[in-house]
């Protein structure tokens, strides 16, 4: 199984309109999105780009973990990020943090999967992490960090 993390930001005239503006960089999927906790199963690659064969359709059900941040006041950011491990089997595990500055996604990243890492001690190997961040300027803006698991088509 591969999962594809990507990550991108927006900009509209409403927050709703910038979220759909990040997806859009994030992924250009016009799809359902069902939402995961954090738990990557045995066998998975991890793959930084989007696979492009979900771009052919429109309004399946996609499965992701996504970390999102909104920001709507001028000078103010949003930042999300994605982090992983995994260990010699390729299970692994995601945590998302958003905030209103990289340093504090980052840090929480490190420190969450540190302590999850040790909790478990399943010799998961090095951590890894996806970010994006945009700053308002005028218009609400939007931060999104996914992994995308996999499309499914509705039954007939």
């Amino acid at each position: 199984m591969k999962i594809h993390v990507t990550s991108g930001v927006g900009t509209g005239p409403t927050p709703l309109a910038a979220f759909d503006a990040a997806v859009m960089t994030a992924t250009g999927l016009n799809q359902n999105m069902i939402y995961l906790s954090c738990f990557i199963p045995p066998g998975t690659e991890i793959v930084r780009e989007m696979n492009k064969d979900y771009l052919k359709s429109w309004g399946q059900k996609v499965y992701v973990v996504m970390s999102r941040a909104d920001a709507t006041i001028p000078g103010s950011e949003a930042w999300s990020s994605l982090g992983w491990v995994q260990d010699s089997e390729s299970k692994g595990m995601f945590v998302e943090f958003h905030g209103s500055s990289e340093d504090y996604v980052k840090e929480s990243i490190l420190k969450t999967l540190n302590f999850m890492k040790e909790k478990r001690n399943d010799g998961f190997g090095d951590i890894f992490s996806e970010t994006a961040g945009i700053r308002c300027e005028s218009e609400p803006v939007c931060s999104v960090t996914m992994a995308v698991y996999k499309l499914e088509k509705w039954e007939r």
